[in-house]
């Protein structure tokens, strides 16, 4: 027995009511199979120009001159750079946006601070630079944003960098001087050098 039929015009019975719950239900259910579809879709291509940059690494890892280095190496940064615009482009299509947080002040709903910075002119809690992009999907927090903030102090001393070749490396004086070249003090040559050896 399956109980009393509704009158009709009547409340819906508690059947009704599963009845259109179940279908909403699997409305949402199709409608996010499809969203996974086509983003899986989307993403496949990112794949393809992942593997050709792997297949690039290599090249630039088999390079025998400085040239085909070079080549290589800008061959690869260009690929990295076109898969980061696929999948950005693929992100604001699923309305997930980065977030611009430099600059800011601290906000603990959208950053998680990882390090600290002394700054000698901006406020303490203000984001220096980001060590993990932080994204939002509509409104809502998809991942918080990683970063430093500024502290009150002196800036950090500048780390020194490689020793350029044209600079001398900073070192102990030499008690004497050094030695060059004959070339390199312009000296004339002798003349039993110029006439060559007598036979």
């Amino acid at each position: 027995m399956t109980g009393p039929d509704p009158v009709p015009g009547g409340p819906p019975s508690e059947l009704d009511k599963l009845r259109r719950r179940v279908a909403a239900l699997s409305g949402k259910r199709d409608e996010a199979e499809a969203r996974l579809h086509a983003l899986l879709d989307a993403l496949l291509p990112l794949d393809d120009v992942l593997a050709d940059t792997r297949r690039r690494a290599g090249v630039l890892h088999e390079a025998r001159s400085a040239r085909e280095t070079a080549s290589a190496a800008l061959a690869l940064g260009e690929q990295i750079k076109a898969a980061h615009l696929m999948l950005r482009a693929e992100f604001a299509r699923h309305d997930v946006d980065p977030m611009d947080v430099v600059g800011r002040a601290v906000d603990p709903a959208e950053m998680r601070v990882v390090g600290t910075e002394p700054h000698p002119r901006l406020p303490g809690g203000t984001v220096l630079r980001e060590k993990a992009t932080g994204f939002r999907r509509g409104s809502a927090v998809l991942r918080a944003a990683q970063v430093i903030v500024a502290v009150p102090g002196p800036a950090p001393e500048p780390v020194p960098g490689p020793v350029q070749e044209s600079e001398p490396a900073p070192g102990p004086v030499r008690a004497q001087p050094r030695r060059t070249t004959r070339a390199q003090r312009r000296l004339l040559r002798k003349p039993s050098a110029v006439r060559g050896r007598r036979t």
